[in-house]
């Protein structure tokens, strides 16, 4: 008795179906593409309009205009199938977006030193600027152990 692996294809339709899997790998790669610029476009658009919501009060009314100008043609872009397009109007949207982080960033940088002048008013004096007292802040030995412990009253 001989015992053989059948799908029921011949060998001309197995070398038939390689070929076309071949021929759609490009197709597929493409595809793949536009669903990943998609992604990034989609993921900057939100993190713009998050933004923009937060912070629209810091920026003057050209640089606002422009960012909202940016991110309409952003969002059109994604109803098309144009990778080339949706990039390019990603770009712009990131360019127009960059006045805007730079004030969140500064506001944030701003905020986090007075947090640490405030925390390090004991220590290195309320006149430290944030990066002294951060220096100060450096572990002295970095072989760090970890133990379990039980902590014992005498009483």
């Amino acid at each position: 008795i001989t015992i053989k692996a059948n799908s029921g294809l011949s060998e001309d339709e197995i070398q038939q179906m390689v070929k076309d899997a071949e021929l759609n790998a490009a197709e597929d790669k493409k595809k793949l593409e536009l669903v990943q610029a998609r992604n990034s476009a989609d993921a900057m658009v939100h993190s713009v309009k998050k933004s923009l919501a937060e912070h629209a009060s810091k920026l003057d009314a050209g640089e606002k205009e422009k960012i909202e100008t940016a991110l309409k043609e952003a969002e059109e872009s994604l109803k098309g199938e144009d990778k080339a397009d949706i990039e390019a109007k990603t770009e712009a949207l990131m360019t127009a977006s960059q006045k805007l982080g730079e004030k969140v960033y500064a506001e944030a940088q701003a905020a986090q030193a007075a947090a640490a002048g405030g925390g390090a008013a004991g220590g290195a004096g309320a006149g430290a600027a944030p990066h002294e007292a951060q220096a100060s802040a450096k572990p002295d030995d970095d072989n760090v152990v970890d133990a379990d412990f039980k902590e014992v009253k005498k009483g």
